[in-house]
């Protein structure tokens, strides 16, 4: 493993022949050992937790924008986790396969698509993070006043970012070629003699186009925010605003220093590989390339995890997400019938219904019109016997003595008996 298979020299002229072969995908042809099941695997387990993590956070997302308006941050977000899912989704388990064999084995269509979708993806996070922190710091600028903008806005901002990152890497899909060598084809970017000011040009240019500058200013935004987050308002009405610009402006800041951080050595490894095929150097060490690669991949791992853990709303939303999920999934135990305990309960019975006997509760109600509407015993449309039998009993003066609840008013004075 001391000489790495990324650079293919043929027997004509060696000068021409090493700035024309360069491996597409690095170092993507290992040789028999332990390094040829352990890179896999491990692909194959960020690939399987950083899938999940990112469609679940893509699950949430959708479902807080179909309660409210989908904001421009949000928006932004569910871009970040989409892209990640993509990159993880396409681009990790071609890796994975090309790692575990000895030669190229996937053909020409995913020898050409799979460097640049992958750097397309990675583009299209740069960019999304740096519109990200002017949205955030527009935000934290004036936090009290909610900034309105149309679904179709979001929608073009997004689709200029993506087209953009899809233009960029396009020499990684233009010279891309299948190369026969005695272990087997090889997926290496081969590059014309016409074309190689512009790939000097181009080696130079795209790291500051698709990393440097983004990044830069999207560190610069934040850091502003940041800033204006720190300044205690004087109002206390605005104090809740206030904290939670802070806590959504340390998300984001935590995202963009962990996808800086974790990018840097893969554009170290990129960037020293070209410069040595422009010079003759020497290459960069396997092992260096193969964790830069790890870590780069491990990004859309992380980023699930930092939302998640800096997050409230976030948090609020896995746990109403996984309850849908889990109650979906139960079965009823026993279906509801009419005489079983699951079936709907009537209302709690009235104090007065509730001291009646059995076979007093069960007979059918009075009509409404038996009662007067504006009577206090008719307020939920019950008219008890005892109190209709009473009022009819003093309207037509037919009560007994014994059954007369008020017999002093149909006494005679003493005086009179006389």
């Amino acid at each position: 493993m001391d000489k790495p298979a990324s650079v293919n020299i043929s027997s004509g002229n060696s000068s021409v022949d090493r700035r024309s072969f360069l491996e597409s995908s690095g170092y993507q042809h290992l040789e028999p050992g332990e390094l040829r099941v352990l890179i896999p695997v491990l692909l194959g387990v960020i690939c399987v937790l950083g899938f999940s993590g990112n469609v679940t956070a893509m699950g949430v997302l959708i479902t807080n924008a179909r309660k409210s308006k989908l904001s421009l941050i949000n928006g932004l977000i569910l871009n970040l986790m989409m892209a990640d899912g993509l990159v993880l989704a396409f681009t990790v388990p071609f890796r994975a396969a090309a790692y575990s064999r000895a030669s190229w084995t996937l053909g020409l269509f995913i020898c050409k698509t799979c460097d640049w979708f992958l750097h397309s993806c990675m583009a299209a996070k740069s960019f999304t993070v740096a519109i990200m922190a002017k949205a955030c710091y527009r935000y934290v600028s004036n936090p009290t006043k909610q900034v309105s903008i149309r679904m179709k806005t979001i929608l073009v901002v997004l689709m200029l970012a993506w087209l953009l990152a899809c233009v960029l890497p396009l020499p990684q899909w233009l010279f891309s070629k299948l190369q026969k060598e005695p272990n087997g084809m090889v997926c290496v970017q081969m590059v014309p003699l016409h074309a190689h000011n512009f790939m000097s040009i181009y080696v130079k240019a795209y790291p500051l186009l698709a990393y440097c500058m983004p990044l830069s200013v999207a560190l610069l935004y934040f850091w502003k925010a940041y800033g204006r987050c720190q300044r205690r308002s004087s109002k206390t009405q605005n104090l809740r605003t206030q904290i939670r610009s802070r806590k959504l402006t340390l998300m984001l800041f935590s995202l963009t220093v962990a996808m800086a951080g974790m990018w840097l050595p893969q554009w170290v490894s990129w960037v020293w590989m070209r410069h040595a095929v422009e010079t003759g150097g020497g290459f960069p060490p396997v092992l260096f390339s193969l964790s830069a690669q790890i870590l780069m991949f491990s990004i859309s791992l992380i980023n699930p995890l930092i939302v998640l853990s800096l997050s409230e709303e976030f948090r609020e939303g896995y746990i109403d997400l996984w309850r849908r999920l889990t109650l979906r999934k139960q079965p009823p135990k026993n279906k509801p019938g009419p005489h079983t305990p699951t079936a709907p309960k009537s209302p709690t019975p009235r104090q007065e219904t509730a001291d009646l006997p059995p076979q007093r509760a069960e007979q059918p109600e009075t009509p409404p019109d038996a009662a007067p509407q504006d009577s206090p015993n008719n307020k939920d449309g019950i008219v008890l016997q005892d109190v209709e039998q009473f009022w009819q009993e003093r309207e037509t003066g037919s009560q007994s003595q014994e059954n007369d609840p008020i017999p002093w008013e149909h006494q005679e004075p003493k005086g009179g008996q006389q």
